[in-house]
């Protein structure tokens, strides 16, 4: 199956792309998808435990993804 991942800020930066095309398993998490994430070139930024949104709403690791979900791998965001 295939899942859409986005990027913003330094993690697109990092990459060199601010989204990516996957194809997963089925049965495959947001953890995984954040692990083959992690093991491309200039991934260093990303934490292990990256704030993640499916579908546009927050989600945990453990979640159980769906062909055609969107990963967005959201950076740490400061204001004021």
């Amino acid at each position: 199956m295939t899942v859409t991942v986005l990027l913003f800020a330094s993690y697109a930066e990092s990459l060199g792309t601010h989204s990516m095309r996957l194809d997963v398993p089925s049965g495959a998490t947001v953890a995984d998808v954040i692990g083959h994430v992690r093991a491309l070139p200039g991934a260093d930024r990303l934490p292990s435990a990256p704030l993640v949104a499916v579908n546009e709403r927050y989600s945990r690791g453990t979640r159980v993804l769906e062909s055609g979900d969107e990963v967005a791998i959201v950076p740490p965001v400061a204001g004021g």
